[in-house]
């Protein structure tokens, strides 16, 4: 399923025995652009450390009443490996977080989630032997206001993230275009995106004006249907990336 960022901030996460706090933000990498951690906010409990969620350990999301249940304990969260709020989340502190634990390291293999398409335990995932693969964690709250810019000029500013709940890729920009296109929305996906420059906030695209003004109308009203994706690829001649992730799955299946 495909949701909004925005929409699953301030969701309660609930452990095991309890609740650990809300969802305040999410960390991406800026290669595959997959969420990789769900970051809370605890309140008073655990206050001087930031408390990371991986979406391997997720069990389920409960829209009706803004739940994320999390199959980990309080205290298992309270012994992981601690990060100050002012630091940055460095590959040592992920090696030893995912050590702690005993989770899968996902900058291994040529998948999203190293081996596999979409985070999982599973154990019995083929091995790779293939290098690590760098990149570094951004946050959704730094880069929703990023400044997006067209091959031709600017067309607005990072609104949003389009998140699907199954391997935690972020499917689509949403792009407030402000004045340039009064009171409208497009959508862009990250595949498209040919350099970010992240000293400046500012996101390029391979596109022109012309063509996003062109594209297929968004609204958050409105059920982002494969339909519509089908024709929002479409118009940019681009493929869908359901295709190429068929396509890696069968891969991963015949290993």
């Amino acid at each position: 399923m495909l949701c909004l960022a925005k929409t699953l901030n301030g969701y309660t996460l609930e452990a095991l025995n309890g609740e650990i706090g809300t969802v305040k933000e999410f960390y991406f990498d800026d290669l595959r652009w997959t969420i990789r951690y769900l970051v809370a906010a605890t309140g008073t409990w655990l206050a001087t450390r930031q408390v990371l969620i991986p979406p391997h350990v997720l069990r389920s999301i409960v829209p009706e009443d803004r739940r994320i249940i999390v199959g980990l304990t309080t205290q298992q969260i309270e012994d992981s490996p601690p990060i100050d709020h002012d630091k940055p989340v460095s590959r040592q502190f992920e090696t030893a977080y995912h050590g702690f634990y005993g989770w899968p390291l996902y900058w291994y293999g040529v998948n999203a989630w190293g081996a596999l398409t979409n985070p999982t335990l599973d154990n019995t995932a083929p091995p790779v032997a293939e290098k690590a693969w760098d990149a570094h964690l951004r946050s959704t709250r730094t880069v929703s206001r990023y400044h997006i810019q067209a091959s031709d000029g600017a067309i607005g500013h990072v609104e949003d993230f389009i998140i699907d709940d199954e391997t935690w890729s972020i499917r689509y920009l949403i792009i407030d275009t402000g004045a340039w296109l009064a009171g409208r929305r497009i959508l862009l996906a990250p595949q498209w995106i040919t350099r970010v420059s992240w000293p400046e906030s500012k996101i390029h695209v391979a596109l022109t004006r012309a063509a996003i003004q062109a594209s297929p109308a968004y609204s958050e009203a409105a059920l982002l249907t494969r339909a519509y994706e089908t024709g929002l690829h479409g118009h940019y001649d681009r493929p869908g990336y359901w295709i190429d992730e068929a396509a890696a799955q069968r891969a991963s299946r015949s290993q």
